[in-house]
């Protein structure tokens, strides 16, 4: 027993010895020892706390990203709703952004349903041709049965998610759409509604039926351009390909035609790497660029053998229009480089001379762009003319600020003279024209509707740029007077008369291209066909914006002082 008491003793006191300092002053080895397990215990303890702080803070982290991720998923949703864009939810420069709503969303679903109701009643009594006549329930080849309705289409039913009607469409243009035909087309017409309407569908679905069909049209159309000037011919043969322009311009060419093939070709040139095409159209602004004027004002009829204008209007109106804003949208197209500045440079020269043919009303002060003939002006705008406040407001943000605040603001001021247009009348829609007498705000001229989309054109891109509410408000009461009086059973017409009401009997194809894609595009978020990646042409096909290097810049061309005047005959059209 004594043996084991002390043995037990002896072990208690050799345990507590190793927690006493000098033991280990004595042996230096197991200090050092001792110092090293405790360092080591004590960083792998520090490292696991720090990992473990690392960890959570990624977790929470990549949590909050997961977040944001499924927000963004659910904005992208309902941006589009019932659209079959694919469309990215990133902001833009220029536009506004505002947030959809549910009176927005509601309005886009009813001019959707008019969309279907007016493809429908096509499809059941005119497939095929190039236009419906709702009344008599038949259709009609305005265009020479090159499907106009189909092709101008194909982007609205695209966007608006339609996507069976847009592969009926789609079938159709691969299966039955046929250009080797002995009718003599207008170049004109034929690009913008046709070429573009195809390289826009191509553009949106990427799918290669377009694009070679695209590329069948231009090059019955090239010939045109085989002119001593290389102004363009109007008139072609699509399978002779003999090419002249129409009598009734004695043999002149059109401002607005010649000057409005530009973005259609160029996108051409850029999706086939083929330079011909830009080559042609881009030769025209070379050409009228020799003898451009101080205001950027040109007359409607150009001499396609010497290049130089005829005596005749000037107008914002029709045959003058669209080469305005090709100025501008050439610039926008080409992503703005240095390679397309002088279409910007050509463009503001021109919007100089606009300024000079704003008037104003009494009493009311409604702003009016006139038409000038030699040094006489004409109180008198075409509602075509209409698309000039969205032509502004596009083009203001190329400006400083003090200039594009101006700009802007006659915009505006259009704005609401284009809509006082449809206000004015007892039917709520506009009339062809109008005259602004001495004392009287406006008087109707030519008083048919025929379902022309400038107006709300205008309202789409004032809506973009300013957020401003008010737009769509207009737009929507535009629409209401559409749904009131042009909806019948079989589709939609045009007035004889706004005054009456009295209905004519053509659906045109640009309701379907213009008008209820401005509408829808008015009710949609700007993200839906965004401005900073898009630029409409004139029949509303939008067009993908292709950067253009400086291998690609036009050449510059001397001026000369003054033009060369061919008096011709004063005669018009409105198309």
């Amino acid at each position: 027993m004594a043996k084991k008491t002390s043995s037990s003793s002896h072990s208690g006191r050799g345990g507590w010895r190793y927690l006493h300092p000098t033991y280990y002053l004595k042996r230096p080895k197991r200090l050092a020892f001792v110092i090293f397990a405790f360092v080591a215990v004590t960083c792998i303890v520090w490292d696991r706390q720090t990992l473990s702080r690392d960890h959570e803070a990624e977790v929470s982290r990549l949590k909050e990203k997961l977040t944001s991720l499924q927000n963004e998923v659910e904005e992208l949703k309902g941006d589009g709703k019932g659209s079959g864009v694919d469309f990215k939810n990133k902001k833009s420069s220029k536009e506004k952004i505002v947030q959809d709503d549910p009176v927005s969303v509601e309005r886009r679903e009813q001019v959707k349903d008019a969309m279907l109701h007016a493809w429908t009643s096509y499809e059941k009594y005119a497939w095929g041709k190039d236009e419906l006549q709702p009344q008599t329930k038949d259709g009609v080849d305005s265009f020479g049965g090159l499907g106009a309705t189909v092709i101008d289409s194909l982007d609205t039913l695209f966007i608006m998610g339609l996507q069976e009607q847009f592969q009926r469409a789609r079938e159709w243009v691969a299966n039955s759409l046929d250009f080797d035909k002995d009718h003599e087309a207008s170049v004109f017409e034929t690009t913008i509604r046709v070429l573009g309407g195809l390289l826009s569908a191509y553009d949106l679905s990427g799918d290669n039926v377009f694009l070679e069909k695209a590329r069948d049209i231009a090059d019955r159309l090239l010939p045109a351009w085989n002119t001593p000037s290389g102004i363009p011919y109007n008139r072609i043969n699509l399978r002779t390909g003999n090419a002249h322009s129409s009598g009734w311009t004695g043999g002149n060419s059109i401002l607005a035609d010649s000057g409005t093939e530009q973005l259609e070709f160029i996108a051409l040139s850029q999706r086939t790497k083929d330079p011909k095409y830009q080559q042609k159209v881009e030769n025209v602004i070379k050409e009228l660029r020799k003898t451009f004027p101080d205001d950027g004002l040109l007359p409607i009829y150009i001499n396609p053998h010497t290049g130089t204008t005829s005596y005749s209007t000037i107008t914002f109106g029709a045959m003058g229009d669209s080469f305005y804003e090709y100025l501008l949208k050439a610039w926008i197209q080409g992503n703005k480089t240095e390679a397309v500045k002088l279409y910007r440079e050509m463009w503001e020269t021109s919007m100089k001379g606009l300024q000079s043919l704003i008037r104003r009303t009494k009493p009311s002060s409604f702003a009016y762009i006139c038409e000038k003939e030699g040094d006489s002006l004409t109180d008198k705008m075409d509602e075509l003319a209409c698309f000039a406040p969205g032509m502004l407001a596009l083009g203001s943000s190329g400006y400083g600020p003090t200039e594009a605040e101006k700009f802007l603001s006659l915009a505006e001021e259009l704005a609401w003279t284009c809509y006082n247009f449809y206000q004015s009348t007892p039917t709520k829609l506009a009339g062809e024209n109008y005259f602004f007498y001495s004392g009287q705000d406006m008087s109707v001229g030519t008083s048919w509707n025929i379902l022309r989309p400038e107006t709300v054109e205008s309202l789409f891109y004032l809506w973009r740029l300013t957020g401003n509410k008010t737009y769509q408000e207009w737009g929507w009461n535009i629409f209401q007077a559409f749904e009131r009086n042009s909806r019948i059973e079989t589709g939609y017409v045009g007035l004889k008369d706004v005054n009456s009401g009295a209905k004519d009997n053509m659906m045109q194809s640009f309701f379907l291209a213009e008008t209820l894609k401005y509408l829808y595009l008015l009710f949609s978020p700007p993200s839906v066909i965004s401005l900073d990646e898009w630029v409409f042409n004139t029949e509303a096909h939008p067009l993908k914006i292709v950067t253009r290097g400086p291998d690609e810049e036009m050449p510059q061309v001397d001026k000369r002082k003054s033009p060369i005047r061919v008096r011709g005959r004063k005669v018009g059209r409105d198309y």
